[in-house]
């Protein structure tokens, strides 16, 4: 198993900011409203060499009413037993806490190493009062302070002597895996299907629109097959982006298109696909990823004969002028067709990453050149001499022609059509330039 460390503690002692100085990059969501981290949040660092996982939890909160407090708790235990070090952050300005002291307490009974981190230490004075901490009887205490990175080496350090080469590589070869991520408007079913493929209680889910807020990675493997999965917070339409938080999750939620190879689009069968589902997916077709259309709550609608066959055309027609995508009906709830919805996508992710050879190319396209020439254009005609795959992520073709031009888009559309023909591009979007020889 590849070495993992969590970092957990009470609301607003500055996990967050910990957590994001780590990874050099804004991945969890840092606000002064206390109890903003509901989920666990993943990502992975290197430090003197060594790679490995970082989970950030929403604050731990013993004995309230709150329905995502007691999530929260759990979350934090979860957390804690798939760890293997814990970070436990408190903080040096409010000083010690009954909180501070149940979480000690249950960390204590931990058989996992437990660095006690106190944060927002940035003067003597705060020193001083820090020394407090000690109590606790934790064997490796560090005073730090998260927003400036003073005293984060040492602790650093620390965890690195933990881990072996062998953990390390592990960390690095998951980064290398494919990355699915699930996208869609709120309340789609994204965390029920994450929830279904995974089958323990990663995200929190409840019925309250909008509850999912951070992107959160899941390493799969199942079936003999191994991934990454991505569940992103739902895109909002602007106009109900009132609190920053919403805003952020957007950001998110684009973050996520941006990591992922493939895309797995959710929408709601009775809601059909709405012009925000559409903006998703053109997004994604913009960066180039591969992509699949779940319509999820297959299981609500009425059926009659060729419901699924009507529903797919008119699906299609909606996402044109690129739908060559796959599209199934699923039930997230019922887990109807959600091991199909993978084996699909990583289908997608093959075709996206495959390689065609040049005279592969050449063999197939030229003779549909041939069959149909491209239109004259002012008197000259145009000649494409030899195709080529470029070598980019996203499948590129450059078309060598005297004049590039003169292409028009409905000759370029012949030829992406032909190269859809003749290779297994479905689900990925392609890009074709024309150049001169």
């Amino acid at each position: 198993m590849s070495f993992t460390v969590a970092i957990v503690g009470r609301p607003n002692v500055g996990k967050s900011t910990l957590f994001n100085r780590l990874l050099v990059e804004r991945k969890a969501i840092v606000d002064d409203e206390s109890g903003v981290t509901r989920d666990r949040q993943y990502g992975v660092t290197d430090w003197n060499g060594k790679t490995y996982n970082v989970i950030d939890t929403g604050g731990f909160v013993s004995g309230s009413e709150d329905i995502f407090e007691k999530e929260i708790a759990k979350q934090v235990m979860i957390a804690v037993q798939e760890a293997n070090a814990i970070i436990f952050m408190v903080d040096a300005g409010t000083g010690m806490t009954n909180l501070d002291d149940a979480m000690a307490s249950v960390l204590r009974k931990s058989t996992k190493p437990v660095f006690l981190t106190v944060n927002k230490v940035d003067n003597n004075e705060r020193m001083l009062e820090a020394n407090e901490f000690h109590s606790f009887g934790f064997e490796h205490v560090f005073f730090i302070a998260a927003a400036s990175g003073s005293g984060t080496g040492e602790l650093l350090d620390g965890i690195a002597e933990l881990i072996s080469e062998d953990d390390s590589d592990e960390v690095k070869a998951i980064d290398a895996l494919p990355k699915i991520s699930i996208i869609g408007q709120p309340n789609t079913g994204k965390s029920s299907l994450l929830n279904a493929l995974v089958g323990e209680e990663r995200t929190i889910v409840s019925d309250i629109a909008g509850t999912t807020r951070d992107s959160i990675h899941t390493h799969y493997n199942l079936f003999q097959k191994e991934f990454v999965l991505i569940d992103t917070a739902g895109i909002r339409k602007k106009a109900k982006v009132h609190e920053d938080l919403e805003f952020y999750s957007v950001i998110r939620a684009i973050k996520a298109v941006d990591e992922a190879d493939v895309c797995l689009l959710m929408i709601d069968a009775e809601k059909g696909i709405t012009s925000q589902d559409l903006n998703i997916y053109s997004l994604a077709v913009k960066k180039g990823k591969g992509i699949v259309v779940l319509v999820n709550k297959w299981d609500l609608m009425e059926k009659e004969t060729n419901t699924a066959k009507e529903y797919e055309a008119m699906l299609k027609k909606k996402l044109a002028p690129f739908n060559d995508v796959p599209v199934l009906f699923i039930s997230a709830k019922e887990k109807t067709r959600i091991f199909k919805a993978i084996e699909i996508a990583l289908e997608v992710y093959d075709n996206r990453n495959q390689r065609i050879t040049t005279s592969k190319l050449n063999d197939t396209i030229l003779k549909a050149i041939a069959a149909y020439h491209p239109p004259v254009v002012r008197g000259h005609a145009i000649k494409i001499k030899f195709v080529t795959q470029l070598p980019t992520a996203v499948p590129s073709f450059a078309f060598f022609c005297n004049f590039p031009d003169d292409v028009k888009t409905p000759y370029k559309n012949y030829l992406e059509n032909k190269l859809r023909e003749n290779f297994n591009l479905s689900g990925v979007p392609v890009r074709l330039f024309f150049r001169k020889k």
